[in-house]
């Protein structure tokens, strides 16, 4: 019975700092005023704190200066329309937030094994698509390069010179239609895309 007593003693101690009543909303506002804590990120008073502080009448424009975010609304309350870039940009920077990367993964030994495995695997078959692709790519360029020597060193049609055929080649006149110009230069070259990347209702 004494050995009772005692452990309900000890666990009554500990449970002692837990069991204290919250302090009030003023005790936290004078708490507060040495803080540098945003009043965002201030701990909010439960619903019994707040029925008993009903009384408390705060001071006009008490929380100017402590860095809470103020949004200027309509006169109908409704709040104002975000910019869709700056809108996309914030969800792009909490993307890179640590909080928004996954945990490593944890498996056992196989179980790492064989995904090691098909993952090399992936990785080797994505390299021979890679090198393959650029083994065309310099195929083709090289093929590209005899021609355009072979217009280099080539005379004629008629009394033309040398190179004639390889200029009129490089002009590129007539490729984009009469008096065309190419597509890249078809609109002003800008940073940010448009807000409509394509104008579907459009008729000629």
């Amino acid at each position: 019975m004494s050995t009772l007593l005692s452990i309900r003693g000890l666990a009554s101690h500990l449970l002692r700092p837990f069991s204290a009543p919250l302090p009030t909303t003023t005790a936290i506002t004078a708490i507060r005023t040495l803080t540098t804590t945003t009043p965002l990120h201030a701990p909010k008073p439960t619903k019994k704190q707040s029925a008993g502080n009903k009384g408390v009448v705060k001071a006009k424009g008490s929380n100017r200066g402590l860095g809470a975010p103020t949004l200027r609304r309509s006169k109908k309350g409704a709040a104002p329309a975000q910019d869709p870039k700056v809108v996309n940009l914030l969800r792009f920077l909490a993307s890179l937030s640590p909080k928004r990367i996954p945990p490593p993964l944890r498996m056992a030994r196989n179980r790492h094994l064989r995904h090691w495995t098909i993952h090399r695997g992936w990785l080797l078959f994505r390299r021979k698509q890679r090198e393959e692709r650029e083994g065309n790519l310099m195929k083709q360029y090289q093929a590209m390069s005899r021609a355009c020597e072979e217009l280099r060193l080539t005379a004629g049609p008629g009394t033309r010179p040398e190179g004639y055929l390889y200029r009129v080649a490089m002009e590129k006149k007539g490729v984009y239609g009469l008096n065309g110009v190419p597509i890249e230069y078809a609109r002003a070259q800008t940073d940010t895309p448009p807000r409509v990347a394509w104008n579907h209702e459009w008729k000629a």
